[in-house]
């Protein structure tokens, strides 16, 4: 089943889901010097984001494209997804700000491809890639994918048990190609495995994945009104809204066939 993971790219418009390409903290993608078929590719991956001075094809990352701080790598992490549309999505890595309990944007990373059209996944076979509250825990950690890094969201969660829907194995992963996953280049697996490894190493005991259709402002949502996900998508604006405010996750937990946010 896992050989299943994987088919389809993007930028965005204000705050922090719209990055400019010659922002320090936004990373189109690229490949990796590290082969997908070496079986210490994620030691390798760790060991070269995790160093001083670490290099990718002679360029140092702390400098252009990457911009790097391997410091960072242990902090608390978020990661927020937008789908928008495709070569427009993007996922966000947060951290943990040094003595509080906010996060700040660390980077922006562009989703190179996830199938579907905005809305959630609601069976096997639908090619859908999730929207909703996930998580990644070290269980869901694959070193050894098939497509670089990746990791496991967790769909079905509860709330999709709920609603009966079907499906396995949704992943953030790297090759560029997806059939119901969000996929990332080589490069940028890379960097947000290994932080996603280092939290949980240090010992978060999950990091949780928020996945929306579009940014959840007012006035996108309502541009939406006649969508179907129309009230699906107002419970994620309660999500979006409680970390704008907050800037911090919410507990999420499930009830009455919603998601309902707490500290």
């Amino acid at each position: 089943m896992r050989l299943l993971i994987g088919l389809l790219f993007f930028s965005l418009a204000a705050p922090a889901w719209a990055q400019k390409a010659e922002d320090k903290t936004f990373f189109a993608g690229g490949g990796s010097d590290i082969e997908s078929s070496d079986s210490s590719r994620a030691r390798k991956a760790i060991r070269k984001w995790t160093s001083a001075d670490g290099e990718q094809d002679g360029k140092p990352l702390s400098g252009a494209p990457f911009f790097w701080d391997h410091t960072r790598v242990g902090d608390p992490v978020f990661v927020r997804i937008v789908k928008n549309s495709n070569r427009k999505g993007v996922l966000e890595v947060w951290l943990e700000k040094a003595g509080a309990k906010e996060y700040e944007l660390y980077k922006t990373y562009r989703i190179q491809y996830y199938s579907g059209r905005l809305g959630p996944k609601t069976r096997t076979g639908d090619f859908q890639a999730p929207e909703g509250f996930y998580y990644v825990s070290r269980g869901r950690m694959n070193p050894q994918s098939s497509y670089h890094l990746s990791m496991d969201m967790g769909y079905p969660n509860a709330f999709d048990q709920s609603k009966k829907r079907t499906g396995s194995y949704l992943m953030i992963h790297g090759k560029s190609v997806s059939i119901g996953c969000y996929a990332m280049s080589d490069c940028s697996i890379e960097q947000i495995y290994t932080l996603v490894d280092g939290a949980l190493k240090k010992g978060q005991k999950i990091v949780r994945v928020h996945a929306f259709p579009f940014p959840m402002t007012d006035e996108n949502l309502e541009s939406h009104r006649e969508s179907k996900h129309y009230e699906f998508w107002q419970n994620l604006k309660e999500g979006w809204d409680w970390f704008e405010e907050k800037k911090r996750p919410p507990n999420v937990t499930v009830s009455g066939g919603k998601y309902v946010f707490s500290d």
